[in-house]
């Protein structure tokens, strides 16, 4: 018996001379992880559509967002924010290999501003990043599009956070 405690006691003993461990540190920024699962005959949202920052003027301008690239032009008088240039929308589905896909969306007639409803944005298009038919891929059985668009920023635009939604359909045929 008595040699029972005693291993425990050296045990206890060699815990105790162990040198102290530097406290964890919390990192300064955090990674993300994803995984995208997509279920047959569904249409999720990867990104939504976002414009970025932009300066208004006494000019109106507009920003355009490219459904195929995710590239940002700005006309008019309007000054993009560089670290801010927007994103494309983009979606995936799945189904049976081979299956058509017609996409159809209704387009916000404008964006309107989080802080005060009546200030509003003109959005003059949204476009896709090819046709609206897509036909599912046979090996991996998924389909992918983006989305861009075209707002338009009047003279003097109101700062502040605009948005809107806007529904996007995937029919199977």
């Amino acid at each position: 018996m008595f040699g029972k405690y005693r291993i425990a006691i050296l045990g206890a003993l060699a815990l105790a001379a162990v040198p102290a461990m530097a406290a964890p540190v919390t990192p300064s920024s955090q990674a993300q992880s994803r995984a995208l699962i997509l279920v047959p005959l569904t249409l999720t949202k990867i990104d939504d559509l976002r414009f970025g920052t932009v300066v208004p003027s006494s000019l109106s301008g507009m920003v355009s967002i490219n459904a195929s690239t995710g590239a940002r032009t700005i006309a008019g008088g309007v000054t993009g924010v560089p670290s801010d240039v927007g994103q494309r929308a983009y979606f995936g589905g799945a189904g049976t290999g081979n299956q058509q896909v017609i996409i159809t969306y209704v387009q916000p007639t404008e964006l309107t501003s989080t802080t005060n409803s009546a200030d509003k944005i003109p959005v003059l298009a949204l476009t896709l990043d090819g046709s609206p038919i897509r036909t599912i891929n046979p090996v991996t059985r998924t389909f992918f599009f983006g989305m861009g668009g075209i707002i338009m920023i009047n003279a003097d635009q109101a700062e502040g956070l605009y948005e809107a939604n806007f529904d996007v359909t995937a029919n199977y045929q």
